[in-house]
């Protein structure tokens, strides 16, 4: 009796991890022995999908751990690596485990790019193998039935477990063994015979009547439960494999029923009711004679059967006899009570024991991407400060260029070059001057271009697939049922755009400053020459030597001393900011383990305030500072104009020294924006780089999934029948008769294997050993004439097909015509086998006998089959 169902496994076809993901890796962890240190785990990883997937595999407990260990690195990887359509996509492809599939066609199978899907399927084998490896145990024996029941529920969890994840893992509907109603249906069966076994470990053990009653109508209505759930749903039955398992579930429901009562009558005997013993026993016959006459080739209940008849008879002839006790109507019977000793596994990863993560360094998607917006934050924040002090800097540089200071303080003798200006022309010279600046110029549109055509070149490679994706979606219509590219290259579109308007403002920025060096490039030229021309292109003026130690020059260079020291105070500043460095992994590690989800904007806003709090205090101090010490300057400036005497050659003096320092301002900062562009566009070339290569690893998974469903519609269409039959017209195949001529022969007449067509067979094969021949003296039955027949001239060739399975074949002339009468035998014949599709009894429209009907052949058709 103890039949156990088992569920195949799924096939999956080969798919290569190592490729894709060793590009993530490279482009996202730069360090190289981390980097060393992921690729190895990537090898790993795909060595150990091609043991649980590209072999097959025993009916072992190794087996299902390789497969389940498998399974709990995909559960840990995942949140580790971007799977997605359009971020890392990773095409697998799995075929139906019960759809065998047809002669032109193979199974069905479904290509998803979702590490969801591989999951789905990967558990789904681990179920699988976990109930074949059940069903192979030994239940003699205590451990065998230890394992059977332990595996078996293992089994139903793991069905369940897919039945409720299995919809939102996959967006999309899923190929019918993995469907709700398909393993939800296998998670009962599992569950019914996890209790089955429990019901013959407490039968082995010898155990109280009334527990085995109860385990056994249990596991009866788990198996009813089953079989319900299994002939309710519309697409179950139609696979052969539930085909072939809903008898055996409505056997063991029986079976099961027949055990309970058995027991529960052995109770009531013991309590003396022994007309409500005869009544259950009554009752389990009846149960296993619907068994034994219904599911005798599935299930064999020969020896239930006869206990129970044995124990029926006893009871009978006891109460007969001696106890003459009623016997109640089976409707009137105390229900027998149930005891669930089983419940599915909870899939909860690890299912392994043996299970090591071989990316446990590795930090989750969510927190890297928590990383990344955090180090945004930070940029910016770094961004504000710093630019802050650059602007407060520039400003007091622009308000002392425009009162010549301190050139005005160092020219008291009206025909020098103040030394200030002898540094500054020292600096731009250091730096390489023209030359320098002009080069950097140059190199922007090149690299500007550069980006544009990496940028564009990608966008167009989305574009081109998105218009054969519609071209083929037109095509095809509902059948092509993949996720429109349209839709799935939405965010790279986006961040293409982002792309082109950071482009757009960047050649906007490199045109203001390509402005400003127009405007002070005389002025940088002339600060590139040697003193001595420097000294003849500044006009002189009158000394004024009388100032030099005059009480408001000394309170201007003192003020002025104090702006350089802000200055400084801000370049040191600058560097610290810069140098503040804060790992958050661990907090939004923490957080993620503690919440299941990362607060990044509340876990980063609180570290950047705790970090750079006290940093914004300060420059904020230094601004105050500087705008108090320019106010001092500019008044302290205005006694000392009054004091210098003016005249129109000072004045032209002056202008000149202002222009110089002012050029000098405005070289520093060009040839700092120009290095901060180049360093941008090179930057910038990297990040479009990685977008382009992120654009081609998808358009090549999306052109491997379109070639995987091309061949699968081609397939389809194979197996589609073709247009419906039609009669074609008889002038189109023979000659129109005359007026003369006599009705055509019929193109096809079916005789039975007991006409005289039989006798045919005979002169061609002998009669049979043992054949009678007729006695003498009775006349043969006449042979059939067709009315009208045609004259010899134009009888048609004669086939004749004998369709019995004991001997298959075709009998036709090779020239002459049938001579008359018409059923006497051919002068020359051919025996030919029968084609395969003829022999089948099934095949009854006898399709291989086409070709004979429409070359005009006469085809008699003879045989039990025909």
């Amino acid at each position: 009796m103890a039949t156990f169902i088992s569920v195949p496994l799924k096939k999956s076809s080969e798919v290569d991890l190592v490729k894709p993901l060793s590009k993530f890796v490279t482009a996202t962890y730069p360090a190289a022995e981390e980097q060393a240190d992921y690729i190895r785990s990537v090898e790993e990883l795909n060595k150990l999908r091609k043991s649980a997937l590209g072999r097959p595999l025993d009916k072992h407990e190794s087996s299902l751990e390789i497969l389940l260990r498998y399974y709990d690195q995909l559960c840990a990887v995942e949140p580790k690596f971007p799977f997605s359509e359009n971020q890392l996509c990773l095409t697998f492809t799995w075929k139906d485990a019960f759809d065998k599939g047809s002669l032109f066609g193979g199974s069905v199978k479904l290509a998803l790019a979702s590490l969801g899907y591989e999951k789905t399927c990967v558990l789904f084998n681990g179920a699988a193998l976990a109930s074949q490896i059940a069903s192979e145990q030994n239940l003699d024996s205590d451990e065998g039935l230890k394992a059977a029941a332990k595996y078996y529920q293992l089994a139903s969890g793991a069905f369940g477990h897919i039945k409720d994840t299995v919809l939102s893992a996959l967006n999309r509907e899923p190929t019918m063994d993995i469907s709700p109603e398909t393993v939800g249906t296998l998670s009962l069966i599992m569950l019914a015979q996890a209790q089955e076994v429990f019901f013959l470990k407490a039968t082995s053990d010898k155990m109280k009547d009334a527990i085995i009653a109860k385990l056994a109508n249990q596991t009866a209505d788990f198996y009813g439960d089953a079989f319900k759930q299994c002939q309710y749903k519309e697409n179950l039955p139609k696979y052969f494999y539930f085909q072939e398992v809903l008898p055996v579930l409505s056997a063991k429901h029986c079976i099961m029923q027949a055990n309970a009562e058995l027991h529960q009558s052995l109770l009531a005997k013991q309590k003396k009711r022994f007309g409500e013993e005869i009544a259950r026993l009554q009752h389990a016959t009846e149960l296993v004679k619907t068994v034994a006459s219904r599911y005798d080739e599935y299930v064999s209940v020969k020896d239930l059967s006869d206990r129970i008849s044995r124990a029926l008879t006893a009871a009978k002839k006891d109460n007969d006899f001696i106890y003459h006790d009623r016997v109640p109507e089976v409707k009137d019977l105390e229900h027998i009570g149930k005891a669930a000793l089983v419940k599915a596994t909870t899939i909860t990863p690890p299912l392994s024991a043996k299970f090591t993560d071989l990316f446990e360094k590795m930090v989750p998607m969510a927190v890297q991407q928590s990383m990344s917006v955090y180090s945004q934050r930070k940029a910016e924040t770094v961004n504000r400060l710093v630019g802050t002090m650059r602007e407060a800097t520039n400003l007091c540089n622009g308000v002392l260029a425009s009162l010549n200071l301190p050139a005005a303080l160092e020219d008291l003798s009206g025909d020098s070059i103040p030394q200030s200006i002898v540094e500054k022309a020292r600096a731009i010279v250091q730096q390489g001057g023209l030359q320098s600046i002009e080069q950097l110029i140059r190199d922007l549109p090149e690299l500007l271009t550069r980006n544009r055509e990496i940028l564009e070149e990608s966008l167009k490679m989305l574009g081109d697939e998105e218009s054969t994706d519609s071209e083929l979606r037109s095509k095809f219509s509902q059948r092509w049922n993949r996720t429109p590219s349209g839709d799935l290259y939405k965010p790279l579109r986006a961040e293409g755009g982002n792309f082109r308007s950071v482009l757009d403002k960047a050649v906007q920025a490199d045109q203001v400053v390509r402005e400003r060096y127009n405007t002070h490039c005389e002025m940088i030229a002339l600060l590139c020459k040697p003193e001595a021309e420097l000294t003849a292109a500044i006009p002189s003026a009158n000394p004024v030597k009388t100032l030099q130690g005059s009480e408001v020059v000394s309170v201007l260079r003192s003020q002025l001393a104090q702006l350089e020291e802000v200055k400084k105070e801000r370049e040191g500043l600058e560097v610290e900011i810069k140098g503040v460095a804060f790992d958050m992994s661990s907090s939004f590690l923490t957080a993620l383990a503690q919440d299941g989800a990362i607060n990044e904007e509340a876990l980063s806003m609180s570290q950047l305030d705790q970090s750079y709090g006290s940093y914004s205090q300060r420059v904020q101090a230094s601004l105050r500072s500087q705008e108090e010490l320019l106010g001092k300057v500019q008044a302290s400036h205005q006694e000392f104009s009054k004091l210098k005497q003016s005249n129109s050659e000072a004045n032209d003096r002056e202008e000149m020294l202002k222009k110089l320092a002012s050029a000098h301002d405005s070289y520093v900062e060009i040839t700092s924006n120009l290095r901060e562009g180049t360093k941008f566009y090179n930057d910038l070339t990297e990040i479009l780089l990685k977008f382009q290569n992120k654009c081609s690893d998808i358009i090549f998974a999306r052109k491997t999934e379109r070639d995987e469903l091309l061949k699968d519609l081609q397939q389809s269409i194979a197996r589609e029948p073709s247009a419906p039959s039609f009669n074609v017209p008889a002038y189109q195949t023979n000659p129109a008769p005359t007026a003369a001529d006599p009705t055509p022969a019929p193109r096809t007449v079916f005789v039975s294997s007991q006409s005289s067509m039989g006798r045919w067979e005979d002169r061609i094969r002998g009669p049979p050993a043992g054949a009678r021949t007729p006695p003498p003296g009775v006349a043969k039955p006449p042979a059939p004439q067709l009315k009208n027949p045609p004259p010899p001239s134009q009888t048609p060739p004669l086939t004749i097909v004998h369709c019995n399975r004991s001997w298959p074949a075709v009998i036709q002339p090779e020239i002459e015509p049938v001579p008359r009468p018409l059923m006497s035998p051919p002068t020359r014949l051919t025996l030919l086998p029968l084609p395969p599709t003829c022999r089948d009894a099934s095949s009854t429209e006898m399709q291989c006998l086409r070709p004979l009907r429409h070359s005009g052949a006469l085809v008699l058709l003879t045989g039990t089959v025909c």
